[in-house]
């Protein structure tokens, strides 16, 4: 049956590359005006003919179609995103919170994460109501389950760049296929701003918008604060006992910095490499001589798992107990939900300004001080 879909998707793909009355689409129109960004620049959104807005994201662009409105010529290798969207598969976890946080989270029906991964409350309520249903894993999704609930829209993490396949099976069941690119934005506020096209895409603007707002007022005067001078790493213990650090250009760090501290690693500390990835591998005695006078440290237990105290840490590497930030007793461990709640930037910014200025509460939102 597959097949037959296929072939007809492509033919309704190739269709579209005309205008309705079968001639050539134009050149595009000059941009009535663009929405404000303070901070992202993984994105730009431009509002064009029809009420119609034109989002660019890497290489790829995508024309917003408002209920009832016909797709505007001049952008032939644009995917058209048609509202109302009542049912989207989302397989970028970073996405999901700021879906919610625009008022859309009832418009997703399908995720590539499970139940037990989900550390959003509102999201595992709606899985336990079976309002949101886990199809497989990103590489593997369900394609007759897509098709089957006339999913409108695919969200895809980068991690699709590594299964391209996937998206050209998605794409030729006639679902766009946005590819979520927040995660390569440097300012940790940029990040959360990818809020604003969630609210583009599901008529959301206004909510979006005042949620941004709230947030990064939050944080306000701490932007304009001076340094605590207080150093600070954040770190995990893998399998193979090597120290997993965020590289120094990670929006993690950047974080730290906006609060007030300074990351403990540099460039020059870590060299450079070419990958994409926000995290590298080092030795333990690279870890020791770089961060062992840091006033705090922080533990990430997003890969390596929950720990409770500093003693269970020392099991995974002894050489902490000469650390001065263990001395002092500010050691602290992530919560799972501090990826996963994009929208929470802003909240994080605050609760490292509290760990830098000695305000912090043992337990906060995002993190927990260690016994």
């Amino acid at each position: 049956m597959l097949n037959r879909i296929f072939f007809s998707a492509a033919a309704c793909i190739i269709l579209a590359g005309c205008s309705a009355n079968g001639t050539a689409l134009s050149e595009p129109q000059t941009h009535q005006n663009s929405l404000k960004l303070e901070y992202a620049k993984q994105f730009t959104a431009d509002y064009v003919d029809n009420g119609c807005t034109l989002v660019t994201i890497g290489d790829d662009r995508y024309i917003v179609v408002p209920e009832g409105e016909s797709v505007p010529s001049g952008y032939p290798d644009a995917a058209v995103i048609q509202q109302p969207l009542e049912c989207v598969y989302n397989a970028a976890s970073s996405a999901m919170d700021l879906i919610d946080g625009a008022g859309a989270l009832g418009k997703v029906s399908m995720t590539s994460t499970k139940y037990e991964d989900w550390c959003l409350p509102a999201v595992r309520d709606a899985m336990d109501r079976g309002d949101i249903s886990y199809i497989g894993k990103y590489s593997a999704p369900d394609y007759e389950v897509l098709l089957e609930e006339g999913c409108g829209l695919a969200v895809e993490s980068t991690m699709i760049y590594h299964s391209p396949e996937v998206r050209e099976q998605i794409e030729a069941l006639g679902i766009p296929v946005l590819v979520e690119r927040s995660s390569y934005e440097k300012d940790p506020l940029g990040r959360m701003e990818w809020i604003k096209l969630y609210g583009i895409l599901f008529g959301c603007e206004e909510q979006a918008e005042q949620l941004f707002n709230e947030k990064t007022q939050l944080i306000d005067d701490i932007l304009t604060e001076d340094s605590s001078g207080m150093k600070a790493a954040f770190f995990y213990i893998n399998s193979s006992g090597g120290v997993v650090v965020r590289k120094p250009s990670d929006y993690v760090p950047e974080m730290m910095r906006m609060a007030g501290g300074e990351y403990v690693f540099s460039n020059s500390d870590l060299g450079t490499d070419d990958n994409a990835l926000s995290t590298m591998t080092i030795q333990p005695e690279t870890f020791y001589e770089k961060a062992w006078d840091a006033d705090v440290l922080i533990y990430n237990s997003d890969i390596a798992g929950r720990v409770q105290t500093v003693d269970e840490l020392m099991e995974k590497y002894p050489l902490l107990a000469d650390f001065t930030a263990v001395k002092n007793g500010n050691v602290w461990c992530t919560e799972k939900n501090m990826f996963q709640q994009t929208t929470g930037a802003a909240d994080l910014i605050s609760e490292l300004h509290r760990i830098f200025t000695d305000e912090a509460d043992d337990r906060m939102n995002f993190m927990y001080r260690l016994e």
